[in-house]
């Protein structure tokens, strides 16, 4: 009888920077095997392998991608090195923006292999110093569902994962049809703040067109769907293949839609098929299986080629991604994502970005593809999410109705000492560039978005000797139609129309608990002395009864109010 052994080594290090701080969630992967580790909180990585010699590639954001061979039962010490600045060209936007204000930052949060750009919040602004500010406008929503995972789990929210704005967008609050020929419709409200009696809040809604189903244009529509090993769990690839059979069911019979795979390889799944031939596409769907590594640059680079041979030059051509955003293969890091999609969306082509899973859910990446995409952003967290995105908001998500959108705002000294904007929150990378460039954004049809200022007024405001006339702030609104490269504007003054709480309207109400419940989630400076009873009560409040997701939204609440429960009971609160 003879006995055949392989042999078991031990690979073993630490990755550090040169400044020989450890580096904790580092991605290393093996070149020669293809499997995925990650450094842990010291910086340290172990993990058995049969070879004696291998070859890794080591990254985290931030740090240049480092590739060696390694002798595997020799201690491995990397060292990675810090990006050098991006250039004027390719450096990362900005959201939101005050000339000439320098802002604070704080350390990063991690979260398991889970990716989230570090945010900086937001600060009081002096409005007599810097009385002009900017954002940039888009309708993506996938922060709201993403938090909701994380409660319904029993987790803490990584603060990073926390976008004030996307919450807000997520309800469609107080939408109002633009008058006939218009594309957008503006109106603001001025009220007293709910957690600083000090204060007030201006709120600042912009409701676009709505196109009906039947009137929109054919679309040109490309799945691009992840089918790696990574998205074989129950809440990755079936979820994904039941919202994509509940998209195709209300397509028509003048719609393209095309699939694309990758996982393993990058294959054409279906070719370029017709709306009306929905079982082929259902059947299609139903077929993939999961299964390989993840080659995300090719099969985004396959997706925009096929669009790009079906383009419909009087339609609506849209790539939509559906992935964990867990690359390996290829160009992954947020950057090297960024150049790419940055010169695809030059074909016409906009891009939609379904997100899935957790653990090792890679919400950077995703978010980097849809902004730079010219597209939005979505994440599942389960079938009636799906059925949300895909169904009821179909032409929100999918057909747009303006893009490079963003808002600049002149705050009247007079009126205003300080405004602070709620959201809207910039990378921290983009705030340290000394150069400023903000990037506009799109929106779909249908879509309201909702701003929140916290204003801090003058002593002539205090004195009541403002007129209803006066204006607060004058308003002009940037943005390019879709069929059109040209930039139009929509100005628009902020009048003096203040209202305590209790008698503006309810959705701006409840985007005002919206906007708190975020702002403690990210342990925000600006609302200490709220507790989540205080926020418990004001949902309660503020939610329509009639409203199933407002509902579900205090559930939520409840649900944070005991994850959190460990922090110190405040002080009684007026609402």
């Amino acid at each position: 009888m003879s006995l055949s052994s392989t042999a078991q080594y031990y690979l073993r290090g630490e990755v550090k920077d040169e400044k020989d701080q450890p580096l904790q969630n580092v991605k290393i992967y093996s070149l020669t095997d293809k499997f995925l580790f990650y450094s842990g909180q010291n910086g340290g990585f172990g993990v058995t392998t049969t070879r004696l010699y291998d070859s890794l590639s080591f990254f985290i954001e931030g740090y240049e991608l480092k590739v060696v061979k390694v002798k595997t039962d020799i201690w491995q010490n990397i060292v990675l090195k810090v990006l050098p600045g991006n250039s004027n060209h390719n450096r990362t936007k900005l959201i939101s923006v005050t000339r000439d204000l320098k802002q604070t930052t704080r350390f990063n949060w991690f979260t398991g292999n889970e990716t989230y750009f570090q945010l900086v919040e937001n600060e009081a602004v002096n409005a007599d110093r810097f009385p002009n500010t900017s954002f940039s406008l888009n309708v993506n929503k996938a922060s709201y569902s993403n938090i909701r995972r994380f409660l319904n789990t029993s987790s803490n929210v990584p603060p990073d994962a926390v976008r004030t704005e996307e919450l807000l967008n997520y309800f469609n609050l107080h939408y109002r049809a633009p008058a006939e020929g218009e594309t957008f419709h503006m109106e603001s409200q001025l009220s007293s703040c709910p957690w600083n009696i000090k204060n007030n809040l201006l709120y600042i809604n912009i409701s676009a067109r709505k196109l009906a189903l039947d009137m929109v244009p054919p679309s040109n529509f490309v799945f691009l769907i992840d089918n790696s090993g990574s998205m074989d769990m129950p809440n990755r690839l079936p979820l994904l293949k039941a919202a994509f059979q509940l998209l195709v069911k209300n397509l028509r019979p003048i719609d393209t839609i095309s699939i694309v795979t990758y996982g393993g390889s990058v294959d054409i799944w279906l070719q370029p098929t017709g709306g009306g031939n929905k079982e082929k596409i259902l059947q299609s769907i139903e077929e993939m299986e999961a299964g390989g590594d993840t080659p995300g640059e090719s099969g985004i680079m396959a997706a925009y080629t096929l669009a790009s041979k079906t383009f419909n030059k009087n339609g609506n051509n849209r790539v939509i991604m559906a992935t964990d955003g867990d690359f390996n293969v290829g160009k992954f890091t947020e950057k090297e994502l960024e150049d790419l999609i940055t010169r695809q969306r030059q074909s016409g082509v906009y891009l939609t970005c379904l997100g899935v899973g957790m653990g090792n859910f890679k919400d950077s990446k995703l978010e980097t593809l849809a902004k730079k995409g010219n597209g939005n952003f979505a994440y599942l967290d389960n079938i009636e999410e799906a059925e949300k995105t895909l169904v009821k908001e179909l032409t929100q998500t999918f057909y747009a109705v303006a893009d490079d959108v963003s808002m600049n705002i002149d705050f009247n000294p007079a009126i205003v000492k300080e405004y602070r904007l709620i959201g809207f929150d910039n990378k921290k990378d983009a705030v340290s560039d000394s150069a400023i460039d903000l990037e506009g954004g799109e929106i779909g049809s249908g879509s309201s978005v909702l701003a929140i200022f916290e204003i801090q007024p003058t002593e002539k405001y205090r004195l009541n000797l403002i007129e209803p006339k006066d204006t607060i702030a004058n308003i002009i609104m940037r943005f390019s139609k879709c069929e059109d490269t040209s930039h139009l504007s929509k100005v628009y003054s902020c009048l003096f129309n203040y209202l305590p709480q209790d008698s503006i309207n309810r959705d701006y109400r409840f985007a005002s608990t919206l906007a708190l419940f975020a702002q403690k989630l990210k342990s925000s400076a600006y609302i200490k002395e709220v507790d989540w009873d205080q926020i418990e009560a004001a949902a309660i409040l503020t939610a329509d009864p009639s409203n199933f997701l407002q509902n579900e939204f205090v559930q939520l609440v409840v649900k944070a109010k005991k994850i959190y429960s460990h922090q110190k009971k405040k002080k009684k609160w007026w609402f």
